[in-house]
C-alpha cells in the first residue's frame, strides 16, 4: 500500500474509496476494507482508504478528549497489511469541517480524487449536517457520478464489532474479547521510568510504564498477565510480565495511577528503554492488604499464574 497526500498527482485514474477514522483497525474495518479491495478488483479500479491524522471531533469540539485505541503511527502500520491501493491521510481542519456532505463529496471526493464508486460503512456519517444519511449519499452521487454502496457490518457472536465495542472492553478489563474484536492482543507502549522503588523491597521489582500517547486508552485498573518486549542494548526481547494497573492501595499512593510490570526471570537495568505490554488476560482486581507481606503473599500467587496462562499463550515479535 502506498501512502498519499492531497497534493500529490493522483497515482492512478480513478478509485474506489471508503472513509473512516480507523482507530484499532479492529476486524469490522478489515472486513470493510476487504469489501473495497474485492469490488476495487472487479471495477478493475485502485482501492483507497481516506483517512485522518487526528479524530475529527477534537476539530469541533475542542474540549473532546478521546481514548484511542492505537496511535496514528501503529494504525497506519496496520493498515498497511489490509490489501488496499492507496492510503490518504486528510488534515481534519476547520474549514473542512464546515463542509456539508454534498460538498465534501464534490471537492474532495470527485474533483480531488478521481473517486468513481464510495463504500461506506454501515454507520458511518461525514460533513457537518451529520443528520444526512446513507440515501442522502446515493442522491448526492448520482448527482456527481459517483456510485455510493453500503457496506455489510462485521458480526462475532451477533454483535457489529465497532471501535466503541472495543473501548468499552478494556474499560472493563475485558482484554481477551477485546483481543478477538481486534484480531490481535491489545498493546501499550511507554518508555519505562523511575518509580517509588517499592517493589524491590517485598521481592518483585517493577518496570514503571509512562504512555508514550496521553491519549491512547488505559484498561481498567488490574492486574494482568502480559507480554512485555523491548530492545536492550540493541537486542530484541521478549519477556513475561505481571502487570498492575492503579493507584497501589496498600502502599498509600494517594490517587496517582501507575503503570508497573514486573518482568518473569529478568534482573536487568531498562531505565530510559521503550516497553510494550501486550495485554493476554486480567487476573483480579487491584486491592489493599494489610501489610507489604500480605500484599507479597499475594504476588506470589499472581506470578504462578502468569506463567500458567502466558506458558499456554505463546507470544512473538512477528505478532
Amino acid at each position: 500500500m502506498k501512502f498519499i497526500t492531497l497534493n500529490d498527482p493522483l497515482p492512478y485514474r480513478s478509485c474506489v474509496a471508503t472513509i473512516g477514522f480507523f482507530d484499532g483497525v479492529h476486524r469490522g474495518h478489515r472486513y470493510l476494507i476487504q469489501q473495497l479491495t474485492q469490488y476495487a478488483a472487479l471495477q478493475g479500479e485502485a482501492s483507497l482508504l481516506i483517512t485522518f491524522r487526528i479524530h475529527p471531533r477534537q476539530v469541533m469540539q475542542s474540549a473532546y478528549q478521546p481514548q484511542m485505541l492505537s496511535t496514528y503511527k501503529e494504525k497506519c502500520d496496520r493498515l498497511v497489511d489490509t490489501g488496499a491501493d492507496f492510503c490518504l491521510t486528510l488534515d481534519f481542519t476547520q474549514e473542512m469541517a464546515t463542509l456539508s456532505a454534498q460538498r465534501f463529496m464534490a471537492e474532495i471526493l470527485k474533483e480531488k480524487l478521481a473517486v468513481n464508486v464510495l463504500l461506506i460503512g454501515y454507520d458511518h456519517r461525514f460533513g457537518h449536517d451529520r443528520s444526512v444519511g446513507f440515501f442522502d449519499y446515493v442522491k448526492y452521487g448520482r448527482e456527481l457520478g459517483i456510485e455510493v454502496i453500503q457496506a455489510d457490518a462485521f458480526s462475532m457472536s451477533e454483535v457489529n464489532v465497532s471501535s466503541s465495542m472495543v473501548r468499552a472492553c478494556l474499560a472493563e478489563g475485558e482484554v481477551e474479547l477485546a483481543a478477538r474484536c481486534l484480531s490481535r492482543p491489545y498493546e501499550l507502549s511507554g518508555r519505562v521510568v523511575h518509580g517509588f522503588h517499592v517493589g524491590h523491597e517485598i521481592g518483585f521489582p517493577t518496570a514503571n510504564l509512562q504512555v508514550d500517547d496521553a491519549q491512547k486508552l488505559i484498561p481498567k485498573n488490574g492486574v494482568y498477565a502480559v507480554w512485555a518486549k523491548g530492545v536492550v542494548a540493541g537486542k530484541r526481547c521478549i519477556w513475561m510480565g505481571m502487570l498492575n494497573i492503579g493507584i497501589r492501595p496498600t502502599l498509600e499512593n494517594g490517587i496517582n495511577r501507575t503503570i508497573e510490570v514486573h518482568l518473569l526471570d529478568y534482573s536487568g537495568d531498562i531505565y530510559g528503554d521503550f516497553l510494550t505490554l501486550v495485554f493476554v488476560k486480567r487476573l483480579r482486581d487491584e486491592r489493599k492488604f494489610r501489610n507489604k507481606g500480605e500484599l507479597a503473599n499475594q504476588l506470589k500467587e499472581d506470578e504462578k499464574k502468569v506463567r500458567m496462562i502466558l506458558n499456554k499463550e505463546r507470544y512473538s515479535w512477528e505478532v
